[in-house]
């Protein structure tokens, strides 16, 4: 992984996912102090993720997907991720 871990995650939806509409957003400075927090950053993300690979799946699917593809994340560094994961008629 190289460059900022929000470029990493952009990158790899992007790749995995061909999203209509991406929005990955690093809130770690809301968190300082908190558990997982570094002062570097890079901890906490929230992520806005329209695809059509999310087409007949549930909810919790749909994380376990966005979870699944950013495993490399989680084993280095980031500590959470809220996830808004829509498919393109949901996002009208």
């Amino acid at each position: 992984m190289t460059g900022t871990l929000k470029d990493w995650i952009a990158g790899r939806l992007e790749a995995e996912l061909a999203p209509t509409a991406l929005d990955v957003t690093d809130e770690s400075h809301l968190h300082a102090g908190h558990s997982g927090a570094r002062p570097e950053g890079e901890t906490h993300f929230r992520l806005d993720v329209v695809s059509a690979a999310f087409e007949g799946k549930s909810r919790v699917d749909r994380h376990r997907i966005v979870n699944g593809l950013l495993d490399e994340a989680f084993q280095r560094g980031l500590h959470a991720l809220a996830v808004r994961a829509r498919t393109p008629g949901e996002a009208g």
